[in-house]
């Protein structure tokens, strides 16, 4: 909590030759935002860097413009001011971006190009931009130049990071900063730090570890290496950069090893819905679930696409726009009704001015195609309050719950080191429970394992334990020329969320250029094994009986083998009994 109230101010020093921070600084709880929840106070960062032709970097929000641009216009003429540099576009910085722009007009933007729409659209399209493309720095005049590294993220899509190579310094905006107020301008008491640095991560960049990792590595292939991290918020990184950058790598893979995922879908038009979508992400990796936070407007198709079959559940959020939800989220929903398991949990949220049809939409799509819904959907009318995004995190609490429930449920026990002595193929045999299998064999005559028969099956019992056996319900036209008494074949076990299940159920059977993509190797009987598989079991028909337009194959199992030791078998989830 706060120990100490004092007025806002603009605190000014040098931090290399011709470098001035300016730390706008409030004791205060800035917002209500999750981010903000140790009410410590923060300070929004801006940098000069003076130059034959000077730059200024992510000057504050609104609540500061006043105070800022009077502490600025002591140590630069803004007529002079050359460049103005954002590392990304918000609603709240755009307030001091257009009085700034009014009192020097001659200034010039640096700025992603998602930033350039974003400001183009707000603030007219006779701004001057000047938009940073790979290997080309910015010539500040004399020996001076910056870099910039494009640093787009699910929260910040127009990121941004600039580099000045002279003095080593990397502004790196949202990275390595922590909502905290003080006098001290660098982390010399670094380790009181943990906390605040450790909230602040979960909070901003747990649900988008896979694009800050990214990010590390570029910042990891700098040269010369950095000696100070120049964040958008707190104090800077000067005395413990290598130990804040490996934090940093920890807590990325800290996420990506929890064992159960969500995918949160969102789209903002405002910036309310990824509030609120910011605040679920937070629960959900407080509660230990890894959150991939989508932003529909900015994520390729074939990126959601993948997520849907990876995640154990999904969140999607939108605002309503003209009462309907933006397309992007319609794409998003889509494909999680074609492609998503109905056995995962589901949930919906929203804000909206009026009506908010587009969350009632998303919610009845949703329950009509089966999906149960792990919380009772949020919505949220203008700006969230305090108490909404409290709702959020209870929510997503609750939904995490939820889904470790179902997936205890649903997951295999590991074996005890008694039970890890078991033959490997007992182990394969435990995962047929009506399981959804490749079947595959080598036809007389053929010798390749491209040339295999290849067919998806769902109708698969353990039939005997002593010898281990099963069945397998196949079509009859199939079974008519494959699989007679005396033959051999691979059951492949497919795991949930593979791709394997939906190329093998556009097609009843995959022609030889088809299999010729998969990754595959012979079994004993010359039959192929899906390498991507769960597991196999190779088998021998022993009997056949005629049932209707199937015959049910009973064949006894020579060996198997697990090919994952993780994962659950995908299960074949009819809508009819056909």
């Amino acid at each position: 909590m706060l120990t100490e109230t004092r007025p806002r101010d603009v605190q000014v020093a040098e931090i290399a030759p011709g470098v001035l921070v300016l730390r706008s600084r409030t004791w205060d709880r800035l917002k209500f935002e999750v981010e903000y929840g140790r009410q410590q106070g923060t300070t929004s960062n801006s940098y000069l860097i003076r130059a034959p032709q000077p730059a200024l970097l992510d000057p504050p929000g609104e609540s500061f413009t006043q105070i800022y641009l009077q502490e600025l216009q002591q140590h630069i003429d803004l007529s002079q001011l050359r460049y103005l540099i954002l590392s990304h576009v918000n609603s709240n910085r755009l307030a001091t971006v257009k009085v700034l722009l009014e009192k020097a007009p001659q200034i010039i933007i640096v700025c992603s190009k998602a930033g350039a729409v974003t400001l183009r659209s707000t603030l007219g399209e006779q701004l001057n931009l000047w938009i940073p493309r790979a290997e080309t720095p910015l010539e500040l005049g004399g020996d001076r130049q910056l870099a910039f590294i494009a640093a787009a993220t699910p929260r910040w899509p127009d990121g941004l990071i600039t580099v000045d190579p002279q003095n080593q310094i990397v502004f790196t905006d949202k990275l390595f900063g922590a909502h905290v107020c003080g006098d001290s301008l660098y982390d010399e008491q670094w380790k009181k730090l943990d906390a605040d640095r450790a909230y602040y991560f979960e909070c901003l960049h747990a649900a988008q570890t896979r694009q800050v990792e990214s990010i590390l590595d570029r910042l990891a292939e700098l040269t010369p290496p950095p000696r100070l991290y120049a964040p958008a918020h707190g104090p800077m990184v000067k005395f413990s950069r290598s130990r804040l950058f490996q934090d940093y790598r920890d807590w990325c893979q800290a996420q990506t090893e929890q064992d159960t995922k969500v995918a949160l879908f969102y789209a903002s038009a405002y910036g309310n819905t990824a509030i609120l979508a910011n605040a679920i992400a937070q629960g959900l990796t407080a509660a230990g679930v890894q959150v991939e936070a989508i932003n529909c407007e900015t994520t390729p198709p074939a990126e959601m696409q993948a997520l849907i079959h990876s995640s154990d559940g999904f969140i999607i959020g939108s605002p309503t726009l003209g009462g309907h939800m933006p397309t992007q989220v319609q794409t998003a929903l889509g494909f999680i009704l074609a492609e998503g398991s109905q056995t995962k949990l589901a949930g919906v949220f929203g804000s909206y001015g009026w009506s908010g049809e587009a969350i009632d939409d998303i919610e009845q799509k949703l329950l009509d195609a089966g999906y149960t819904l792990g919380f009772e959907t949020l919505r949220v009318k203008f700006t969230p309050t305090a108490s909404d995004l409290e709702k959020c995190q209870i929510a997503a609490n609750e939904f995490a719950q939820a889904l470790k429930k179902l997936r205890k449920s649903r997951t295999v026990r590991p074996p005890s080191l008694v039970e890890a002595q078991v033959d490997r193929t007992e182990q394969a045999m435990n995962r047929v429970v009506g399981s959804l299998c490749v079947l595959t064999t080598l036809p007389e005559g053929c010798f390749h394992l491209t040339q295999a028969a290849a067919i998806l099956v769902s109708s698969v019992s353990q039939a005997s334990f002593n010898p281990p056996g099963i069945t397998v319900s196949l079509p009859q036209e199939w079974a008519e020329s494959l699989c007679l008494v005396g033959d051999r074949f691979v059951l492949n076990i497919l795991k949930e969320g593979s791709p394997l299940v939906r190329q093998f159920q556009q097609a009843q059977r995959l022609g030889e250029q088809q299999l010729a993509t998969l990754g595959l190797k012979s079994a004993e009987s010359g039959a192929p094994i899906l390498l991507d598989a769960l597991a196999y079991l190779e088998c021998t028909v022993e009997s056949r009986m005629n049932c209707g337009n199937h015959w049910l194959i009973y064949a006894v199992v020579e060996s198997g083998e697990l090919l994952q030791s993780s994962g659950l078998t995908a299960i074949q989830h009819r809508k009819t009994s056909s």
